[in-house]
């Protein structure tokens, strides 16, 4: 059987629909872009779409799914929201009520499907010039934190910046810059470099969610948007019921990294 790591798109959601793979997705299906999932009540809908629209660096839209629908169409032909991505956490009046396999028992028909840009989309980039990217090395989930930056509000949408880190050598956070910049529509450039209690995070060792970071010697934390942002504003806002993906566990689709950079 073919490694995964050496899976196309499609053949890893497959493995994915078929529960074979229940891991996080960073450093699989390279070159491909990946998503974060929000589900929500058409009620909701609105609210959620103008959020994005006045957070672009934390929630940048790439696909939104009409009532109902559950089969992507630009991201990747065919795939199937209720089914292909690893893991999905299921929060209920803003409460986690469960981390499940699948969501085909739980979908209702006026279920609005938004599928957000991921930072795994700039990895790629950053291992091509030879920035080392720690949790790929060790195999981790990344690191990620809530942050005392308040999000735009939007109706009743509002809540804290989520940042992902990674640690970067102090000679290559300039390249690091210069390289996610070109991928506005992923998180784009960093949000913040260096002291983390500047941004309200108290330990860094102590990550809001994914696993806890290496830092080496002369390495500089380096923080971008992240994600998980709609999780923190969901705990806030407390919709009737709302469907993410578990971070760190994201939708990997048929597009290309480069179709997302800019020139």
């Amino acid at each position: 059987m073919k490694k995964i790591d050496k899976m196309t798109p499609e053949e890893v959601r497959a493995l994915i629909r078929k529960g074979e793979w229940q891991k996080p997705t960073s450093g699989l299906a390279m070159g491909y872009a990946q998503a974060n999932l929000v589900v929500l009540p058409k009620k909701y809908a609105f609210d959620f779409l103008l959020f994005c629209q006045r957070n672009p660096k934390p929630c940048p839209l790439l696909e939104v799914l009409e009532a109902g629908k559950y089969i992507t169409e630009t991201l990747a032909a065919g795939a199937d929201i209720t089914t292909d991505i690893p893991l999905y956490n299921v929060y209920k009046k803003g409460k986690l009520e469960s981390t499940i396999q699948n969501i085909k028992d739980i979908w209702q028909d006026d279920f609005i499907t938004f599928l957000l840009g991921c930072s795994y989309s700039f990895e790629e980039a950053l291992l091509k010039v030879k920035v080392p990217v720690r949790h790929i090395e060790e195999k981790k989930n990344v690191s990620m934190y809530l942050t005392n930056i308040a999000c735009m509000q939007a109706g009743t949408f509002k809540g804290p910046l989520v940042v992902s880190m990674r640690p970067i050598p102090e000679n290559l956070v300039v390249k690091a810059v210069q390289i996610t910049s070109r991928y506005a529509a992923v998180h784009g450039s960093p949000v913040h470099i260096g002291n983390p209690s500047e941004i309200g995070i108290e330990d860094i060792y102590k990550p809001d969610f994914g696993d806890v970071p290496t830092i080496r010697a002369k390495e500089v934390p380096v923080f971008w948007a992240c994600g998980v942002t709609p999780q923190a504003a969901v705990m806030e806002v407390k919709p009737d019921i709302c469907i993410t993906h578990a971070p760190g566990h994201m939708f990997i689709s048929d597009t290309l990294n480069e179709e997302l950079a800019s020139m």
